[in-house]
């Protein structure tokens, strides 16, 4: 984008919410990758006429969540409209969705990027249906077409549509990814992008850096991954500031994003709420919100990601990258605190460093995840307490936890029969250290010639004459006090 230019971003996330049946249906919500064309659907989310929709209670209540964690104000009444628009992948030529009374209005999300945190408002969630599933076609004769999946309309959906308050692809993706995150944290979502449960629409403008005004906007629509997301942002940055350097207008419209070559095209001029005609669904009443389920909804709720993150920074003593990684995923997070709950004595550093490390390591080499690994909380922190009262060495630490991996064993059991205990004795150590001097005479030499590099070099051999069973703290001491009687 080009200086002197503010962007102005709002974005419109629309999430699948992850419930057994549709939306206004009992047909079960399927696995679109995996389920034959058009075998979840019945006459109501087939828009048949005549028949009749009931909500999904699961629905609502996962929709409270999202909205009670987004600290959003919660309408005692919100009601269903039709929002009528004619395409292919909508069977009844509405969709049934909430306007003018959403489900929730005003909330806040934080969200960190580099240069700290910031608040991102969130003007309303609510509730909607999903759309059908077109599949689009070329064949090699050139002729097209396209088909249609019906087992995708009416699949719940919730939309959460945020203020203008983004002034970069930096800070968009700052916020999707935080969303995404909350999203999985409250089991409402699975966040697998690349089967479309959750899917972008951007609002980008851009002004003069010393106008108050916002700019024109345009709308892109269904941008299904993070990186599709903020290059069609980027483009429409670049787009938009060379328009109005030369002296040109934003034309207000929806956009749709050519992945191909990587530039937005126009579909149709912008549509205003007049344009969907919308008006009350008749066949719905008033959707009511009793305070006693949203406080029954506020009591399980989990600690919000951003909450969690500030917390093992201030409490447990951990930096921004640490608490970031490990709380990314709600299952690694309550894994990691599970782990200190088990350490007589808790280190959240040593705790970190090896969840972080090790263990991310060997989950990645075998394409696993936390849930599935045979390493319980309690058996790393047996590992951890092995560590700290010095029974073992990080290198033999390491050896030890691959084996748990792959067998899932015990540490101690591990280290009993493998015969892995830290050798801490320093009479021990020394006649170790002697036997290595004395078995590298030329080495002994050119150390006492000046090579003061050679003292890292015996240092391993002492380690590899030990099998890495050495206390690496007590060598290097033995090793200074033997090498320095050497040199003088």
């Amino acid at each position: 984008m080009k200086p002197g230019y503010i962007a102005d971003i709002g974005l419109e996330v629309h999430a699948e919410l992850q419930t057994k049946s549709k939306m206004f249906c009992d047909c079960p919500v399927v696995d679109l990758l995996e389920t034959p064309p058009n075998t979840a659907v019945c006459p109501i989310c087939g828009g048949i006429p005549g028949s009749l929709p009931v909500v999904n209670a699961q629905a609502v209540a996962y929709a409270l969540r999202v909205a009670l964690s987004l600290d959003c104000t919660i309408a005692e009444t919100s009601r269903f409209a039709r929002k009528n628009y004619f395409y292919p992948d909508l069977p009844k030529g509405y969709q049934i969705s909430q306007y003018e009374f959403p489900l929730a209005e005003h909330g806040i999300l934080p969200v960190h990027t580099d240069q700290g945190w910031m608040q991102v408002r969130i003007r309303r969630v609510h509730l909607e249906e999903d759309t059908a599933k077109l599949t689009h076609i070329q064949e090699e004769s050139g002729a097209s077409y396209s088909l249609i999946d019906l087992n995708r309309a009416g699949i719940p959906l919730l939309e959460i549509v945020s203020e203008p308050d983004m002034h970069s692809v930096d800070q968009v993706r700052a916020y999707t990814h935080a969303l995404r995150t909350l999203l999985q944290y409250l089991a409402v979502n699975s966040g697998d992008l690349e089967r479309g449960v959750i899917r972008f629409e951007a609002n980008v403008s851009v002004r003069p850096a010393e106008s108050i005004k916002l700019g024109t906007r345009v709308e892109i629509k269904n941008l299904n991954s993070f990186k599709t997301m903020t290059a069609a942002i980027d483009y429409e940055l670049d787009r938009q500031t060379a328009l109005l350097a030369s002296g040109g207008r934003v034309a207000q419209q929806t956009l749709g994003w050519d992945e191909s070559l990587n530039v937005t095209h126009a579909q149709r001029s912008k549509e205003e709420a007049h344009d969907y005609r919308y008006f009350p669904e008749p066949d719905l009443p008033p959707l009511i919100i009793h305070p006693e389920q949203v406080e029954l909804e506020r009591a399980l709720l989990p600690e919000r990601p951003d909450r969690r993150i500030q917390r093992f920074m201030a409490d447990l003593g951990l930096n921004y990258y640490q608490a970031e990684v490990l709380t990314k995923e709600k299952a690694v997070a309550d894994y990691f605190e599970a782990t200190l709950t088990y350490m007589t004595k808790p280190d959240a550093l040593l705790a970190a460093n090896w969840i972080i490390g090790e263990l991310f390591g060997l989950i990645k080499a075998h394409n696993q995840t936390i849930a599935e690994i045979l390493i319980s909380a309690t058996s790393l922190a047996a590992l951890l307490g092995q560590i700290q009262n010095e029974s073992i060495n990080n290198a033999t630490a390491k050896t030890i936890m691959t084996e748990m991996f792959r067998s899932g064993a015990a540490p101690e059991e591990i280290i009993r029969d493998q015969g892995l205990t830290q050798i801490s004795d320093r009479e021990v150590l020394l006649e170790v250290i002697e036997t290595v001097l004395a078995a590298h005479p030329q080495e002994l030499d050119a150390f006492r010639a000046g090579k003061t590099s050679l003292k890292t070099w015996f240092f391993g051999q002492v380690m590899q004459h030990t099998g890495g069973q050495a206390n690496p703290a007590v060598v290097q001491d033995l090793l200074e006090q033997k090498l320095t009687e050497i040199q003088s």
